[in-house]
């Protein structure tokens, strides 16, 4: 049955469409910092995550960073200096936690951020991408939709979450 749906799917929702969705350019580290520091540009040193000159940019630049590199755990310290109730650092909780293995977690995560913000395109794609790694696709659809009723057509997390659905491939990203 699951195999038919992800055919007919992949009908509805061809890969190829992914190629005219723009596609977020890979983080690329500016300098490596041992776990729990953030390269500071202004000082252009390492300084821990919870330095008051450091901006919310840059934790989430550097959080970005470490997690497109596979490094969830260096993300989470990083994440753990950030306001816990942003849904940027709730998003990036529940996608560094399901890449851990952690899906129940992450998908709680997902949650308590579009509680704070339900036009969080991002947090909607990555859980709809988990729900693609639990065999949920009528959940998985449900948030695409939801991502395109927010205005998210033709955006990555668009695109992205349509490609999982269409075929079984989620992002790392």
């Amino acid at each position: 049955m699951r195999v038919l749906l992800i055919s007919a799917l992949a009908v509805v929702f061809p890969a190829s469409l992914f190629a005219n969705g723009p596609e977020p350019v890979a983080p690329k580290p500016t300098v490596t910092c041992e776990q729990g520091m953030v390269y500071d540009k202004k000082t252009k040193k390492c300084v821990p995550a919870q330095d008051s000159r450091l901006t919310p940019e840059d934790l989430f630049q550097t959080v970005r960073e470490l997690a497109y590199a596979g490094d969830y755990v260096g993300a989470q310290m990083i994440l753990a200096a950030m306001p816990q109730d942003d849904d940027r650092t709730l998003t990036y909780m529940g996608f560094t936690n399901r890449k851990m293995g952690n899906a129940d977690a992450g998908m709680s995560f997902y949650t308590r951020a579009l509680v704070v913000n339900p036009a969080n395109i991002l947090a909607r794609s990555y859980m709809g991408q988990g729900m693609v790694e639990q065999g949920n696709i009528a959940d998985a659809l449900a948030q695409l939709r939801a991502i395109r009723s927010y205005g998210g057509t033709g955006t990555w997390a668009e695109t992205s979450l349509r490609t999982a659905i269409a075929t079984g491939q989620t992002f790392n990203y």
